[in-house]
């Protein structure tokens, strides 16, 4: 599987596991922590990174601002806020898919749902 390339904005267990995967992840408490949403959007097209995320706001920013289709977002909506849960959800949806750019992606319990962002 070809590495992918993550903005993190979520807990540092999962950053953990998903590095531990071979994914290049860039986190946001290392060194951005609290910066507005538009900002991280704008770093991850800048570096080519699709956005991990829990915060629900970046499914109507993505697509209000017309993220462009080359970033995208995974949206982790699970029932459990536990770190070690979110964690092994994240890691076993990752496994599922080659490629995340170019969706709005939403990891629930049990099932994907994916979105293609405007071109």
């Amino acid at each position: 599987m070809t590495p992918l390339r993550l903005l993190a904005d979520i807990p540092r267990v999962v950053v953990e596991a998903v590095r531990g995967m071979g994914h290049d992840v860039a986190w946001m408490m290392e060194g951005a922590a609290g910066v507005p949403d538009h900002v991280v959007l704008t770093r991850a097209l800048a570096e080519g990174r699709t956005l991990l995320t829990l915060d629900h706001d970046f499914g109507e920013i993505a697509f209000r601002r017309g993220l462009p289709a080359a970033c995208g977002v995974i949206l982790v909506r699970m029932n459990s806020r536990d770190p070690g849960v979110l964690a092994a959800a994240v890691v076993a949806a990752l496994g599922t898919l080659p490629d995340w750019a170019g969706h709005f992606s939403v990891l629930e319990p049990g099932r994907i749902r994916r979105v293609r962002l405007p071109d």
